[in-house]
């Protein structure tokens, strides 16, 4: 873990931005990108395979493994399509916090890839240890934010990594009065340091780098949308998620085995700075004028404002967790009664990454005949081909391949994809004409 010693020496982990298998093909001539492939080469972890048969806790705690950074997304997506299924309303005390559960995987998920993974990037460092001596300020308040993500996880799942608290119809666990208290202390103090944040990754060196993209993201009639919503996007879509199916088509491409993914036919972009762009006006009064004040304007079509849009959300992340928590009390039964049924079900949440879509159908003991999962990543793949086309080329194709494959894998590491593989390129191959 990383930790401040007692003599301020900041201990930052090695960690995985530069790891992993792929390959980034460009074939240039004339002037222009003739064709561009991002190989990921990631072998399939058949998941879907895997949980047929399952019965609905089997599910959620299986899940919960595809991603050790966003476990709590796959969890209530699951268990938002089984409780369909199952016929069964989760109680208002169960929403709220599972709600506030979720905050805690976007802070601790936002703050790990804006203080270790991005800030690097933009501010010429190799890594967040070399960053770490020039701003060392910067990176604790980095980790504390991103331990005070953990505490959240652990306080209701028990465990901030595959954490185990979720069941259909609730919690297996309802916490104290005094531990949630206590995190209120916490989140206290996180949020003045959240405000600080958002100033500070508005302030970084982005580079100017405007494009044509679709936003799509859930929306909900009165909140910041986290855990539930209908699938829109900034040109018209309106969609309940059971019709995903429709409009979106996942599909595999011959020089990847990532699948991408297409909103009738064209690349979209998921994640935090679609649902910013998307959902403006869901922001607490507060923070809005915060943003007016620090002349911060979204929506925004340059995709390096994601950055600042994960540190707008850290800040929603905390604010909704103290606002959920004001006055708690622990509920008597933290999860109700869910029987089993079949049918099919279907939940849409939106992970730190954007929106993951899951599908389930269950037989009449309510075990698994059928899953489909579509994650965040999947669907910004052709996004981020389309975007390393248009980015290229603006920093200018006459630039040496180190430098091409240094502003590549920044625009990489810019959508936070969840595959090891999506931020080094063993092999970085450019054919000039």
């Amino acid at each position: 873990m990383s930790h401040t010693t007692r003599t301020g020496e900041i201990h930052v982990p090695i960690l995985a931005r530069v790891e992993g298998e792929g390959a980034l093909e460009l074939r240039i001539a004339a002037g222009r990108i003739e064709e561009l492939k991002l190989r990921i080469f990631e072998p399939p972890r058949l998941f879907e395979k895997l949980l047929e048969g399952r019965g609905p806790q089997d599910v959620i705690d299986s899940v919960a493994r595809i991603c050790g950074i966003c476990p709590v997304a796959y969890q209530l997506s699951a268990v938002a399509a089984i409780e369909s299924i199952l016929g069964v309303t989760p109680t208002p005390w169960v929403e709220a916090m599972r709600r506030v559960m979720y905050c805690g995987e976007w802070l601790q998920s936002h703050s790990l890839h804006i203080h270790l993974l991005a800030a690097p990037d933009f501010l010429g460092y190799e890594s967040a240890p070399a960053m770490a001596r020039t701003y060392p300020d910067e990176v604790r308040r980095g980790l504390r934010l991103q331990g005070l993500g953990n505490e959240i996880l652990r306080t209701f799942g028990g465990r901030s990594v595959h954490p185990v608290g979720v069941c259909p119809g609730g919690f297996f666990h309802a916490p104290e009065a005094a531990t949630i208290e206590a995190l209120r202390e916490h989140l206290a103090e996180g949020l003045e340091e959240a405000r600080a944040l958002i100033a500070w990754t508005a302030g970084l060196p982005l580079p100017e780098d405007d494009q044509d993209f679709v936003s799509v993201s859930l929306r909900h009639p009165r909140d910041y949308p986290i855990t539930a919503g209908r699938i829109v996007s900034d040109r018209g879509l309106d969609l309940d998620p059971a019709d995903f199916a429709q409009r979106f088509r996942e599909f595999q491409v011959p020089h990847s085995t990532a699948l991408h993914a297409r909103l009738d036919g064209h690349p979209y972009l998921v994640g935090p700075l679609a649902r910013l762009n998307n959902n403006l006006d869901r922001l607490p009064a507060e923070l809005r004028e915060l943003l007016k004040e620090l002349g911060i304007h979204f929506p925004s079509c340059n995709m390096f404002h994601s950055i600042v849009a994960r540190a707008v959300e850290i800040h929603v992340a905390i604010s909704e967790a103290l606002r959920l928590t004001e006055g708690y009390a622990p509920a008597a039964e933290p999860r109700v009664e869910a029987p089993a049924r079949g049918g099919v079900g279907f939940g849409c949440t939106e992970a730190p990454r954007g929106i993951l879509w899951h599908r389930y159908a269950l037989d009449d003991e309510a075990r698994v005949l059928e899953a489909r999962i579509v994650p965040p990543t999947s669907q910004n793949q052709a996004r981020m081909e389309e975007d390393l086309v248009a980015s290229l080329t603006r920093v200018g194709l006459d630039r040496d391949d180190d430098a091409l494959r240094l502003h590549g894998e920044m625009v990489i590491r810019n959508y936070d994809p969840c595959i090891s593989c999506a931020t080094h390129f063993l092999d970085f191959h450019v054919l000039r004409k």
